[in-house]
């Protein structure tokens, strides 16, 4: 069957460091949106291009997107990445190379700071005070896999997205117990970044940092099965963990709507905070958030949400340019 390639549909993807999420989009509608969203497992394929073809192949069409945006959790070099949690080599070439007529690899936090302003309010669940919309920059920190970081930078008309590798920034204590968790990470990693605690592989970190603390000893278990017993009750390990994971959460989020100026609110994304809103939701969170000294009755006035629509970064990637030098065959 000959496919013929269509200039106005784009292929988008979300490449995290477990999961992989594909959709079509028809650029010619007065609003484009998302076709037949699906996800894979990243451990099922060897590469990004074997996902894509399974995802294509699985469409009833015999017609193939002209282009495709790619948003990777890690960074882009000169329209390369690598994952940082992950073993894909990808490349914007090698896109091109299977017949895209135009490729473009994004950052994961790039592709969801262009979809904030195309989230509804059933896509979002507050945590918090839910002030009036600003107009400000806005954040992005999501735990997942790893800790991304990124904020839409709005001055006036103009907006920018900024990339950073924020997630990678030291973990700074908020009280003596905190000390006491650093200290004991410490010793396992050397430089504790806030990813070593606020991540799924963070949460296992946390959990033996406390057990040590107590005195407790820590069977292994693995992030959801720390959530699941911190909801369920009957393991007072686990509830502090997710507790002092909240908390820990919070204090990074305020921190960086200081960093950033993010007075147009803090979204939570990544595939952690969605299932554990009720604990972020339970005081400690929003506390932590807030308590910046003097700057209190700044952050007090910051809306705090988590993104709870799972293919968010799709309609991010979908709204990425494409007129970079490396995105085209021509660049070739």
């Amino acid at each position: 069957m000959t496919l013929i390639l269509r200039p106005n549909l784009r292929l988008v993807g979300d490449v995290g460091g477990t999961n992989v999420r594909f959709a079509l989009v028809d650029l010619a509608s007065a609003e484009p949106r998302l076709v037949d969203p699906r996800g894979f497992l990243c451990a099922d394929f060897p590469t990004l291009e074997a996902a894509i073809e399974r995802y294509l192949a699985e469409r009833p069409q015999a017609t193939r997107p002209d282009s495709a945006v790619i948003a990777v959790a890690g960074p882009v070099t000169d329209g390369a990445a690598n994952l940082t949690n992950g073993r894909w080599e990808m490349s914007e070439a090698a896109l091109l190379k299977r017949g895209f007529a135009s490729a473009r690899l994004i950052n994961d936090y790039c592709a969801l700071a262009l979809a904030v302003r195309r989230l509804s309010p059933a896509d979002l669940g507050v945590i918090g005070p839910d002030h009036p919309a600003d107009a400000g920059s806005v954040a992005i920190v999501g735990a997942g896999t790893g800790l991304g970081v990124g904020a839409l930078i709005r001055d006036g008309d103009s907006e920018a997205v900024a990339v950073t590798e924020g997630g990678h920034i030291a973990f700074a204590p908020g009280d003596d117990t905190e000390a006491e968790i650093l200290h004991h990470l410490a010793g396992r990693y050397g430089r504790v970044s806030l990813e070593r605690i606020l991540s799924g592989p963070g949460l296992v970190n946390l959990r033996w940092a406390l057990g040590r603390i107590r005195g407790v000893e820590t069977p292994p278990l693995e992030p959801p099965q720390i959530v699941e017993r911190a909801g369920a009750g009957g393991d007072p390990l686990c509830a502090e963990t997710l507790a002092r994971f909240c908390e820990i959460y919070g204090a990074a989020c305020g921190d960086f709507a200081l960093s950033f100026g993010a007075t147009g609110g803090v979204y939570l994304g990544g595939g952690i905070p969605p299932r554990i809103l009720d604990a972020l939701r339970a005081g400690g969170f929003r506390a932590r958030f807030e308590a910046k000294g003097r700057f209190k009755p700044y952050t007090a006035r910051i809306n705090t949400q988590v993104i709870l629509y799972p293919y968010a970064a799709l309609l991010g990637a979908s709204a990425a340019r494409m007129d970079t030098p490396a995105a085209s065959a021509a660049a070739l």
